[in-house]
C-alpha cells in the first residue's frame, strides 16, 4: 500500500509541474461554457443570452450544470473553477496511470515511459484549460489503469463515462472494452457484451436526451464546423508525430508483449482514425488526441518490458523529442493566453457593457465581458447560423442578419500587421466570415469604428452602429 501511494504521488507530480506552468492557457470556448453556467447560476437557465433560447452549444452537455456553484460572480469564476477542476481530475488520472505502469512488469525500463507526462505540453495545457478535456483524459487514464489491475468492467464503465464527454472517443471506447487484463484469459462473449455495453451506453444516452431536446443526436458543434477528413488526416499525422504516440510504434516487440498492449494500440490506432474522420480541430496542441495519450503511455511501458533497449531508447528519444519541441515552441505563447484574453476584457469592457446585441465571431471572451446579447456569427450558439454553408470561421450569413437580431455592435478582427484603414470596410480583416460582414451593402456608412484594442496579437476592433454612437465614447485600448 505505502508502495502505491509512493508512485501514485509520483505520477500526480509528473503531472502537476507541466501543468503548473501552462496553468494560464485556455481558449475561447470555455468562456462560452462560463457564460452558460453564469446564467444558469443567476436562473436564467442553459442560454447564450438571457432572453435567447436554450441551445446545444456544449459538447458535453450539461457541463455547465457542474461549474454553476461557482459561476455566481460571473463567467471569469466559472473558468477558474472549471481549470481547477480539469488539473484535479487529470492529477488522479496520472496517479492511477503511474501506478499502471508501475505494476506492468518488473522491468524497470518500465518507468521511462512515464518521462512522456511531463514532457507533453498537450496533457499540461488541456487538463487546465477550461473545458472538459482535463476531465476526459482523466477518465480514460483511469479507464485503462482499471483494465490494466485486472478491474476491466470499472475500467470500462469510466470510458464510456469519457466518450460520453467527447463523442469521437466512441470508437476507442468500443475497442477498449475489448481489451483483456494483463496475465489474464480472454473474457467469455458475454461479459464482452456487458462491457461493450457499458461502454456505449453513456454516449447513447447523451444522444437520445439530444435528439429530444434538440432534435438531433449530436451538438451543435458538429453542424457548425463542418468536418474535412483531409485536413483530419493531416491533423491526425501531426499529432502522432508530435504528442507521443511514436513512442508505441514497435510492430516486433508488440507481438511479444501481453494481448493486453496489443488490443490497447488497436484502440488507439482507431481514435486516430476517428479523429482523422471528424476533420481534426481548430484548437493547438492536439486537443481531440489528448484523452488517449495516457493509453500510449501505458502501451510503452508494456512495450519497454520486452523490447530490446536501445529500440526502446530510440522510441522514447523520438517521442520526447517531438513532445519537447511542442513544449518550447508553443508552449510560452499558449502560457500568455489567459492574461491576454483577460486584458482584452479590461481594455474593451467599458465601451461594450453599453452595447445591446453585439455581432462576432469570437464571442467567449465578449461574453465574459458584457450581459449583453452576443449573436455568434460562427453558429456555435445558434442554430440557424449553424446550419449555413461555410466553416465556423467563413460561414454564409447575409446582410439580414444585421436588422434581424438587432445588432448595434460588430467586433471584428484585423488581420495581423493589417491597419485600420479609412473607410473601415478596407481593412483587411482574419477571417472570411468577417470579410463578408465588412462587404455588406451600406455597413460603413452605418457602422463606425468606436474602439480598438491595443493587445498584440489581437488587434480587435469594435464598430457601433451609427444612430447608437452616443452609447459609448470613442476610445482606444492604453
Amino acid at each position: 500500500m505505502r508502495r502505491t501511494l509512493v508512485i501514485a504521488s509520483i505520477g500526480a507530480v509528473l503531472a502537476l509541474i507541466p501543468a503548473l506552468v501552462l496553468f494560464d492557457f485556455t481558449v475561447d470556448d470555455a468562456l462560452i461554457i462560463a457564460r452558460y453556467a453564469t446564467h444558469i447560476a443567476r436562473g436564467a437557465g442553459y442560454r447564450w443570452n438571457v432572453d435567447g433560447p436554450i441551445t446545444d452549444t456544449i459538447t458535453p452537455l450539461g457541463f455547465p450544470y457542474v461549474l454553476a456553484p461557482f459561476a455566481h460572480d460571473g463567467p471569469l469564476s466559472a473558468l477558474a473553477a472549471s481549470k481547477l477542476l480539469g488539473l484535479v481530475a487529470w492529477l488522479i488520472g496520472a496517479a492511477f496511470l503511474a501506478v499502471a505502469v508501475d505494476r506492468s512488469s518488473n522491468d524497470s525500463k518500465r518507468f521511462t515511459a512515464l518521462l512522456l507526462v511531463p514532457a507533453s505540453a498537450p496533457l499540461a495545457a488541456w487538463s487546465v484549460a477550461g473545458l472538459e478535456t482535463g476531465i476526459a483524459t482523466s477518465l480514460a487514464s483511469i479507464a485503462v489503469s482499471l483494465i490494466a489491475l485486472g478491474v476491466p468492467r470499472v475500467g470500462t464503465s469510466f470510458i464510456g463515462i469519457a466518450a460520453a464527454l467527447r463523442p469521437e472517443l466512441t470508437p476507442f471506447a468500443f475497442v477498449v472494452a475489448l481489451v483483456p487484463s494483463p496475465g489474464k484469459r480472454a473474457a467469455e462473449w458475454k461479459h464482452l457484451v456487458t462491457r461493450v455495453a457499458l461502454a456505449g451506453f453513456p454516449f447513447a444516452l447523451v444522444a437520445i436526451v439530444r435528439v429530444a431536446l434538440f432534435g438531433r443526436p449530436t451538438p451543435l458543434a458538429v453542424l457548425a464546423k463542418p468536418s474535412d477528413p483531409a485536413l483530419g488526416l493531416k491533423y491526425a499525422i501531426a499529432c502522432f508525430l508530435l504528442a507521443g504516440p511514436i513512442a508505441i510504434v514497435a510492430p516486433i516487440a508488440v507481438r511479444r508483449a501481453e494481448r493486453f498492449a496489443f488490443v490497447l494500440s488497436i484502440a488507439i490506432a482507431f481514435h486516430f482514425g476517428a479523429v482523422a474522420v471528424a476533420g481534426g480541430d481548430w484548437m493547438p496542441l492536439s486537443r481531440l488526441v489528448v484523452p488517449v495519450l495516457p493509453a500510449c503511455v501505458l502501451v510503452a511501458a508494456h512495450l519497454a518490458s520486452v523490447a530490446d533497449a536501445r529500440v526502446t531508447a530510440l522510441r522514447l528519444l523520438l517521442a520526447l523529442a517531438g513532445e519537447i519541441f511542442v513544449m518550447m515552441k508553443i508552449g510560452p505563447s499558449a502560457a500568455r493566453v489567459g492574461p491576454d484574453r483577460l486584458e482584452l476584457v479590461r481594455q474593451l469592457e467599458p465601451v461594450l457593457r453599453d452595447a445591446r446585441v453585439i455581432g462576432a465571431l469570437d464571442v467567449g471572451w465578449i461574453g465574459a465581458s458584457t450581459e449583453a446579447s452576443v449573436v455568434d456569427f460562427a453558429g456555435l450558439t445558434d442554430p440557424a447560423i449553424a446550419a449555413l454553408p461555410g466553416g465556423h470561421t467563413t460561414k454564409r450569413i447575409g446582410p439580414s442578419i444585421i436588422d434581424k437580431h438587432g445588432i448595434d455592435t460588430l467586433v471584428l478582427l484585423r488581420a495581423r500587421g493589417a491597419p485600420t484603414e479609412t473607410p473601415w470596410t478596407n481593412t483587411l480583416f482574419d477571417r472570411g466570415v468577417e470579410q463578408r460582414v465588412a462587404r455588406f451593402p451600406d455597413i460603413g456608412d452605418e457602422f463606425v469604428v468606436v474602439a480598438e484594442s491595443s493587445m498584440p496579437g489581437l488587434p480587435y476592433i469594435v464598430l457601433r452602429r451609427r444612430d447608437d454612437r452616443a452609447n459609448g465614447a470613442l476610445i482606444e485600448g492604453p
